[in-house]
């Protein structure tokens, strides 16, 4: 795939990554565009008003990955916000924490930053099943994953495994753009999950 150094054309995240449960579509996007796509909020979701107790960090260590893990909500268009820079990753704070029931997702850019800078998510395609994901909170906790598959969607994909699960295991999902970067859409063709599960 070839990459540009152009910030705005080639550093992609998520914009709006929504179950059938929200409104039944995916949508990912670049800092520069707003996403027209507004989750609906189910009445049992879980809600965390405030983040002023959220530290964790992100650790994936099979493709250095030592990220600050951000609290993300929605932007004024309704669309699921980003973490700010490239090497942080952003928490959906409308779902589960990590390590609670259900599945944490969280998001994180793929593509060339400014100046050339790499994103958090380049080498996320690398991850394959039984690589170990870890989740630090400030108090020194580790919740580990493992990974269990991955797996690319198109725009328009039922994702309702994303977001949801049918047991009430705890489980970790990451999200970044994969595939051709269009240049009339702004977006990368595909959107890549890896998903995780709690390590019992």
């Amino acid at each position: 795939m070839n990459r540009t150094k152009s910030y705005k054309k080639t550093s992609c995240i998520v914009g709006g990554f929504l179950t059938m449960y929200f409104l039944a579509a995916i949508f990912l996007m670049s800092p520069a565009q707003a996403s027209v796509l507004k989750p609906v909020l189910r009445t049992n979701s879980h809600v965390h008003t405030t983040a002023d107790d959220f530290e964790y960090r992100l650790k994936i260590p099979q493709i250095g990955v030592n990220a600050a893990v951000e609290s993300v909500g929605l932007t004024q268009q309704g669309a699921v916000d980003v973490p700010v820079g490239s090497t942080n990753v952003g928490w959906y704070k409308y779902g589960p924490r990590p390590g609670e029931s259900s599945s944490a997702v969280i998001v994180g850019h793929f593509g060339v930053w400014k100046k050339g800078a790499p994103t958090v998510f380049n080498d996320l395609y690398k991850l394959r099943s039984g690589d170990k994901i870890y989740v630090e909170d400030q108090k020194g906790e580790v919740v580990t994953f493992i990974v269990r598959k991955s797996r690319t969607y198109r725009p328009n994909e039922d994702v309702a495994e994303v977001f949801d699960a049918n047991d009430p295991a705890a489980h970790l999902n990451l999200i970044t753009c994969s595939g051709v970067w269009n240049k009339i859409t702004k977006s990368y063709s595909k959107r890549l999950v890896v998903f995780a599960d709690k390590k019992i």
